[in-house]
């Protein structure tokens, strides 16, 4: 992909600076030499390659305005934030909350038409059903692929935040057949399946590449001081 190389060697540079500007930046109304000073030619170079990447970014596949709303979920999103909150209420009033993280893996991904390994990108979910507050609670841990959920475990946490019956055995997936088919039809009935994975690819997508915009736009802010 095209910048990939670059994006991931400022990626790993801005924390670094971010603290290191933070530790340094002298108060506004100080002036020092050092303020007036001609870049260097690395520096100089940085900031052309960041100007470049943002614009790159910018423009081509740019980031749009998302929607704050899915089916029956309200989409809960703050800037700079590692995870996506979404809330809802199922038709039997039960409270559901998904907990979604950005793009956290990558699995191949066979082409039927050609063959050709594709990457697909992965995104895991925390899901948490209960019945008003002080109650039992279900709570499902997930994977979303782009258009597929697979669920990997599920538990039930009493009030206070234990488990009701700790279990330690197989995996969801090695589970009879049925009993796994009748907890895809409880989370689909809740609206938790498929085109959900899909909103949430395409909603993380976004998300990512808006903070790697304003990352790039901290990292260039520091270099041009």
């Amino acid at each position: 992909m095209v910048g990939t190389s670059r994006r991931h060697i400022l990626s790993t540079l801005i924390p670094h600076l971010r603290q290191h500007f933070a530790l340094q930046t002298p108060p506004s109304n100080a002036f020092s030499t050092s303020t007036i000073q001609r870049k260097s030619p690395f520096e100089s170079n940085l900031v052309r390659m960041l100007t470049s990447e943002i614009e790159f970014d910018s423009e081509y596949a740019p980031p749009h305005q998302t929607e704050k709303k899915f089916n029956a979920f309200m989409v809960e999103d703050r800037p700079g934030g590692q995870f996506v909150t979404l809330r809802g209420r199922s038709t039997i009033d039960e409270n559901i909350k998904i907990e979604a993280t950005m793009f956290d893996g990558v699995s191949p991904n066979m082409d039927e038409d050609d063959n050709e390994p594709n990457a697909q990108l992965h995104i895991s979910l925390l899901v948490d059903i209960f019945k008003g507050e002080g109650g039992d609670m279900l709570e499902f841990v997930c994977s979303a692929w782009p258009q597929r959920l697979e669920i990997q475990k599920l538990y039930v946490i009493r009030p206070g935040g234990t488990l009701s019956r700790p279990y330690i055995g197989p995996d969801f997936r090695v589970l009879d057949k049925k009993l796994q088919s009748a907890m895809y039809k409880y989370l689909n009935a809740r609206g938790v399946n498929n085109d959900l994975c899909l909103f949430l690819h395409r909603y993380v997508w976004n998300k990512d590449k808006i903070e790697h915009i304003q990352r790039l736009k901290l990292l260039k802010s520091y270099v041009e001081k």
